[in-house]
């Protein structure tokens, strides 16, 4: 992962996965493309660049929050696109 990027790792989404993720204390969101796997960390879904960490309010400090993490696009094994449910939610 590019530590100044908008990506992300997931154990669960397509690598190539756009998302919108936002910070549930905060109210703060980004979109990322998943790039990487991960976390392995019991009970974390996501893993953030720093740089997107920052940009949805999670402190060095912190280092965790809670999140939800919203689905725009994901790739699909014959080449085509799934829009997700975030889709609706930038316009």
């Amino acid at each position: 992962m590019r530590p100044r990027g908008n990506n992300a790792a997931s154990k669960t989404l397509p690598l190539g996965t756009t998302a919108k993720v936002t910070n549930l204390e905060t109210g703060k969101s980004a979109v990322v493309v998943i790039q990487d796997r991960g976390p392995y960390v019991k009970g974390r879904i996501v893993d953030l660049s720093p740089a997107t960490a920052h940009k949805i309010g999670i402190s060095k400090d912190e280092g965790v929050a809670k999140v939800v993490v919203a689905p725009i696009a994901v790739p699909l094994a014959d080449g085509s696109v799934k829009l997700g449910a975030a889709v609706t939610e930038l316009n």
